[in-house]
């Protein structure tokens, strides 16, 4: 049982206790209730945003705010399931309210139809978190940089069809640790019944308090790959780190990611810029191969899936402060079906 709570902002009613019973269980009561009084901004609503919302709205927090100042096209159709039929034309961020809000009537959903690039410092900081999809290297960089200042979580990620990237930066972040208990031993009790009990009884756990540094999406962004310690490093990181670079550089050039519509002339600019890219790293091209271009066209909605999922239980474990959270990249690749988790930055 769960008693009624309706101490502030961040209580936790009976009907809130019943709709969320079994995330309470899972992360007890006091991470719900800081999970219950944050609100969250999520810019972007295409494939991949769509499932950040849905994930977020559905664990229950106290408001999410969708940013969008984009028109609903025929491409929202294929990974875009928040917008009803027959909605082309309207702004994506206001189509998408409807479908949000029935997800969870309990968390306050706003849609904002403006664009990113135009708000102001402060309009960030009313925020616990800020999630940024679909935005250029340059608007997610200033972002962080004030969320960083701010004390606010951020996290930022996209989809370029098979591939799929997160990045968080929680600045100074602290979490509880779900450990298991070290059983003191009993001489002479090896195979009686004490024994026997103690292996059928659950064990005994206790929280243990831990604390994380992060760098900045700058930072990481910026790792310096020349001089021998760098190079043993190399052999270590997941190239998906470099393919990350090479599609942020394409999309600060053209405007917009690569585009099956426009599939030669795209393919021969990525290869480009994997040669310039790289090369301007300290590190060669052939660390991507050369028909990577192929799987970097559109949103995969399976790909959206398990970014979002990924990316949205990040928030809840950032918001809650239960569990160790990922520092700080995550890098999936549909083709191979795996994920990793690569911290990359400046020695913190």
């Amino acid at each position: 049982m769960v008693e009624k709570d309706e101490s502030g902002p961040g209580g936790i009613s009976e009907e809130e206790a019943a709709q969320y019973d079994r995330q309470i269980r899972l992360w007890g009561l006091e991470a719900q209730k800081r999970l219950r009084a944050s609100r969250v901004l999520l810019v972007g609503l295409r494939g991949l945003g769509a499932e950040v919302a849905k994930n977020l709205i559905l664990a229950g927090v106290r408001g999410v705010t969708l940013l969008d100042h984009r028109q609903v096209s025929p491409d929202d159709s294929r990974s875009q399931f928040l917008v009803p039929a027959g909605s082309c034309g309207r702004n994506v961020a206001e189509a998408s309210l409807g479908r949000a809000q029935s997800l969870n009537p309990m968390v306050e959903v706003r849609a904002d139809p403006e664009s990113v690039d135009a708000k102001p410092h402060d309009f960030f900081t009313q925020f616990d978190a800020v999630c940024l999809t679909c935005c250029s290297r340059e608007s997610m960089v200033r972002i962080n940089q004030i969320c960083h200042q701010s004390g606010v979580k951020f996290f930022t990620g996209d989809v370029f069809g098979y591939h799929g990237f997160m990045f968080a930066d929680l600045g100074h972040h602290e979490f509880v640790e779900e450990k298991p208990k070290v059983a003191k031993g009993s001489p002479g009790v090896e195979d009686g019944p004490e024994a026997k009990r103690a292996r059928l009884d659950p064990p005994e756990t206790t929280m243990v308090k831990k604390r994380l540094e992060f760098c900045s999406l700058r930072e990481a962004l910026a790792v310096e790959w020349r001089g021998e310690k760098a190079a043993a490093a190399l052999r270590r990181t997941a190239p998906d780190y470099f393919l990350l670079q090479v599609l942020l550089t394409f999309r600060s050039e053209q405007g917009r990611d690569p585009c099956p519509g426009s599939g030669s002339e795209d393919s021969e600019r990525l290869l480009r810029l994997r040669r310039e890219v790289l090369e301007a790293l300290g590190v060669g091209p052939q660390l991507l191969p050369e028909h990577f271009h192929s799987s970097c066209f559109s949103e995969m909605a399976p790909v959206c899936a398990v970014v979002g999922g990924v990316l949205g239980q990040e928030v809840v474990k950032a918001l809650s402060q239960r569990d160790p959270p990922h520092n700080n990249f995550f890098f999936f690749d549909g083709l191979k079906g795996s994920g990793v988790v690569e911290c990359l930055g400046p020695p913190l």
